[in-house]
């Protein structure tokens, strides 16, 4: 990253690719190293954190966090505490191992219920049997597109048992988590400047299963900041985590991630970018959330653009 720019040379070579350096100029001057003022009542109120994490092996992950309204907070924007007690610690969510291993964070506050959303990257300050404390390095807000509404109503008090699957074939209940979801969280990793996590978000059936290994994933329109896209362009480790809402699972998949320019859109699927990625899964956990949640689906995103028929 030069000085003179917030992007690092991943991010520059997407942004120049795609022609949008001089918006993506504009657009970053939301980006600040502290989460601004207005920001923290809004991470004080959640009751989820998406998180991006790394394994020993250089894998990249990504997470779901759940807790109580509060269980989030920041009081000066420079940190961020997670109150999570060690018994609450799902032991089969790679999460916990890998910042053992590797002090680097993305986390994602995502309201669905009011599509608000706000991405904060930083390291690993502190754990202890109570808490979770990140330094919080860069902070900035997402805008809405492509986010279904949803309220979750519950976070149980009691949590599911400890139940996980692993893998590394797409298969079993694999295919029917995949074609029926609408929510998406991607993890990626700079090995100089951290992890970073971001949403998608698409009509059920977004997403195209290829062959028992890959999984195709449209891209959309959005900032035009390309965090995501520029980490994939230095490090292709990516990590996928797919909400069952229904059934109250997580599917989390680690792979590698490969950007598809120029690609055949005659019905839009990508809303004019061209561009598609396509995401190779080398292992997979998929697991009960450590809560019981009861979501409330509300409405698709206005912006949700067609899905490929069958």
């Amino acid at each position: 990253m030069s000085e003179h720019s917030k992007f690092h040379r991943g991010e520059r070579v997407i942004q120049e690719r795609t022609g949008e350096t001089a918006i993506a100029d504009r657009n970053v001057s939301v980006m600040t190293d502290t989460v601004i003022g207005g920001a923290r009542p809004f991470i004080g109120k959640q009751s989820m954190a998406v998180v991006a994490s790394v394994d020993t092996d250089k894998r990249v992950w990504a997470s779901v966090l759940f807790g109580q309204p509060g269980f989030a907070h920041t009081e000066t924007g420079k940190s961020i505490v997670l109150s999570i007690p060690d018994e609450q610690r799902d032991e089969t969510d790679p999460f916990w191992t890998n910042i053992a291993a590797n002090p680097s964070i993305g986390m994602l506050f995502i309201e669905l219920g009011s599509r608000r959303r706000y991405r904060v990257n930083g390291s690993l300050a502190s754990i202890d049997a109570a808490d979770v404390a990140l330094d919080v390095i860069e902070a900035y807000p997402n805008c809405p597109k492509y986010i279904q509404k949803r309220n979750l109503r519950t976070v149980g008090a009691s949590g599911l048992p400890n139940a996980a699957s692993q893998g590394s074939r797409i298969e079993g209940d694999l295919p029917s988590i995949l074609a029926q979801a609408d929510t998406l969280f991607v993890g990626s990793y700079h090995p100089e400047l951290g992890a970073d996590v971001s949403h998608r978000g698409g009509a059920p059936g977004f997403l195209t299963v290829m062959d028992e290994h890959t999984l195709r994933v449209p891209d959309y329109p959005g900032n035009c900041l390309y965090n995501t896209f520029g980490n994939f362009e230095v490090n292709p480790r990516a990590g996928l985590c797919i909400p069952d809402f229904s059934n109250n699972r997580l599917l989390q998949l680690s792979g590698e991630a490969v950007l598809q320019w120029d690609m055949p859109d005659p019905d839009g699927h990508t809303g004019g970018t061209l561009r598609f990625w396509d995401f190779t899964v080398e292992k997979y956990v998929l697991r009960n959330t450590p809560q019981r949640l009861e979501w409330e689906f509300l409405d698709a995103s206005p912006f949700n653009l067609p899905v490929a028929a069958g």
